[in-house]
């Protein structure tokens, strides 16, 4: 499209307008509207789709109060994916390495989702793929993606760990850097994975912090906005904005039928490519650490399991009433959208938090 576009430009004098679409910032807005717009429209077909197919049973040991969620088609992160690919094969700049690296990954760990989704609905069980299986294959995914981003960035910092509030301080791990990238997209993923257990708990905090790192690429991917704020230049990242943009708009068409009651849940199909997707825009950013604190809220909700299930196994006992903490607080005696809007607010806040970094150094 981007090529059309240019050769339009490119015809006349008097269609110079077509310059407009040269820029990152109206192509992420571009790519916002297509993706929400491409949600909308095929939303409803899919949901169909998916309810012929049988829905995915309800935990047992989950509260009570989700069992009138029971028949709620899921594998709804199809819808995610289809919006973000068109909408970044319309927008993107497809000549750009780092939007394909992106792809890849979404795509991967949709794929990876979509399969675990598909066993619990063949097999009536909340049970998918084992969990050892699915690791290795996200690790992999995610061992390739880093792999290949280290070769694509010609700086010298390729292999470094930056810090944020620190403008010249950054940590040379080798080669050691490609699976420490590794564990952050693979550690994102999964922390979506967790946080995705109530309606309309997961797909906000995606949004707000896709909005986040789609600004940092756009500054990083910049020289001089990269040069006035002290951060490290990463030639080609604009295009984070195209890809941060789709996610934002697919996210607020997927919400249109996931705002409670949810008509259709994302599944592991949207929830790990998602995640997977937020941690790949980190790593190109070179802005890992900041994603723990903009993305704090997955990080909460994976911290919460893992402190339950060492507390449990040393102690036999149990830190929370239920993990992930979203389920502590149904069994306190919260309402879901009591929880759900608070946890919002909470990612909110962190993103605001995360952005403040690329200022105070």
């Amino acid at each position: 499209m981007l090529e059309f576009l240019q050769y339009l430009r490119d015809a006349g004098p008097g269609l110079a307008v077509f310059n407009v679409f040269g820029f990152p910032s109206f192509r992420a807005g571009g790519a916002v509207l297509t993706a929400l717009l491409v949600c909308l429209l095929t939303g409803r077909h899919i949901i169909n789709w998916l309810v012929a197919q049988g829905a995915q049973p309800i935990r047992n040991d989950g509260p009570q109060s989700h069992s009138v969620k029971s028949g709620t088609p899921t594998m709804g992160g199809f819808m995610i994916l289809f919006a973000i690919f068109v909408s970044v094969l319309l927008w993107g700049r497809l000549n750009n390495p780092y939007i394909w690296v992106l792809l890849f990954v979404t795509g991967g760990y949709g794929l990876v989702g979509f399969a675990d989704d598909w066993q619990k609905i063949r097999h009536a069980s909340s049970k998918g793929l084992s969990g050892r299986t699915r690791v290795i294959i996200e690790f992999v995914i995610a061992l390739v993606a880093v792999a290949w981003i280290s070769q694509l960035d010609t700086t010298e910092t390729r292999y470094h760990l930056a810090f944020p509030f620190f403008k010249d301080f950054t940590l040379n791990l080798g080669y050691f850097f490609i699976p420490l990238g590794a564990l952050v997209i693979l550690g994102m993923g999964n922390s979506v994975n967790f946080t995705d257990g109530l309606d309309g708990l997961a797909i906000v905090p995606i949004m707000i912090a896709a909005g986040s790192f789609a600004v940092i690429g756009y500054i990083v991917g910049t020289q001089i906005r990269a040069d006035e704020l002290l951060l490290h230049h990463i030639p080609q990242a604009q295009e984070l904005a195209i890809f941060g943009g789709a996610i934002v708009g697919a996210s607020l068409g997927f919400l249109w039928f996931n705002a409670p009651p949810a008509m259709v849940f994302m599944g592991d199909t949207g929830s790990l490519s998602a995640g997977a997707a937020l941690g790949t825009m980190a790593v190109i950013a070179k802005h890992e650490i900041v994603l723990g604190i903009i993305g704090g809220l997955f990080v909460l909700e994976t911290l919460s399991v893992i402190i339950q299930v060492i507390s449990f196994k040393l102690t036999g006992r149990r830190v929370f009433l239920m993990a992930p903490i979203h389920h502590h607080f149904e069994k306190l005696g919260w309402q879901e959208p009591t929880i759900v809007i608070r946890f919002w607010i909470i990612a909110f806040v962190l993103a605001l938090l995360g952005l403040s970094t690329l200022k105070l150094r």
